[in-house]
């Protein structure tokens, strides 16, 4: 197996190899991309069983790309047509603004500054919302008698923290976060690959991360989330984000995006999630399970 290290590496010279090279667009099949953890992958394997069923082409996959810019970058010079985003990044780490309202208010706003400033269109998002979780061992947070965020300050300068990459450095991430909840964590957080951070916890490298909520392990693993009382996360409800050639150019695209509107609960997907990461299962068999029993293709 390819050390997980050159694996990164590999991954992410491959996404500015995806940037500066490769034809136009105008020319090919489609092509999704996705970000560098399972969840992508398996939403970018959705998209790519969907318009390979609807639209009647070949669909090529361009996964792990390193984050949100490398897909906002690929996807603005047409070097992918498609991807799974979440409106609370968009407006966060690709428009830079803070939310307002609920999670129809931000959809909408999104979408209209995607068209505006990008000629990118967000399509109906796919069901669930997958805001960052705050997620601790449960042994842990028993001890302390804490279940949600609010209660956390009086123990934070004993507890280390794990985070993704991004969460460092987004706005709605670290410094947000740790200013609502008056939060003085024993030192600056351990940067570490999304999909370390349960790892990190189960071997007492850090004592909190930054997840997912539809992280499958989350349970499996006997983790706890604590709730954001606060409520600092914006909604991250997940939707396509396409390029209007794409759906131009092939027109049951946009019937195949309809028809995953509102498809996937948060539930599905932790599922989903779990099948590869705890079960280890291939995410393309994984997708087209889902998508068979749910009678889409």
């Amino acid at each position: 197996m390819l050390d997980r290290r050159a694996f990164l590496a590999t991954s992410f010279v491959g996404s500015f190899a995806l940037l500066a090279g490769g034809c136009s667009s105008a020319y090919r099949d489609p092509v999704v991309g996705s970000k560098n953890f399972t969840e992508q992958l398996i939403l970018g394997e959705v998209f790519k069983q969907m318009l390979e069923s609807y639209c009647h082409v070949p669909v090529d996959g361009r996964f792990y790309l390193a984050g949100t810019y490398i897909c906002q970058q690929a996807i603005l010079a047409g070097r992918i047509d498609v991807y799974p985003e979440y409106t609370g990044t968009a407006l966060a780490a690709v428009l830079k603004e803070n939310a307002q309202g609920d999670a129809a208010q931000v959809y909408a706003e999104v979408k209209r500054q995607y068209r505006q400033r990008f000629d990118l269109e967000v399509m109906p998002p796919l069901g669930f919302d997958n805001s960052f979780a705050m997620v601790m061992r449960g042994e842990d947070a028993r001890r302390m008698g804490v279940t949600v965020l609010s209660q956390l300050a009086p123990f934070a300068p004993k507890m280390r923290l794990g985070v993704g990459y991004e969460f460092l450095e987004r706005a709605d991430g670290y410094h947000g976060l740790v200013r609502t909840y008056d939060l003085k964590f024993a030192a600056l957080p351990t940067v570490m690959d999304l999909g370390l951070l349960y790892r990190a916890l189960q071997n007492r490298s850090v004592d909190i991360v930054a997840g997912s909520n539809t992280d499958g392990l989350i349970a499996a693993l006997g983790l706890v989330v604590l709730e954001d009382d606060r409520h600092y996360f914006p909604p991250y409800d997940a939707v396509p984000i396409a390029r209007p050639e794409l759906l131009s150019r092939f027109p049951a695209s946009r019937q195949a995006f309809e028809k995953l509107a509102s498809r996937i609960s948060a539930d599905q997907m932790r599922q989903m999630n779990y099948a590869v990461d705890g079960e280890k299962k291939d995410a393309a068999a994984v997708a087209r399970e889902f998508l068979q029993a749910q009678k889409l293709v």
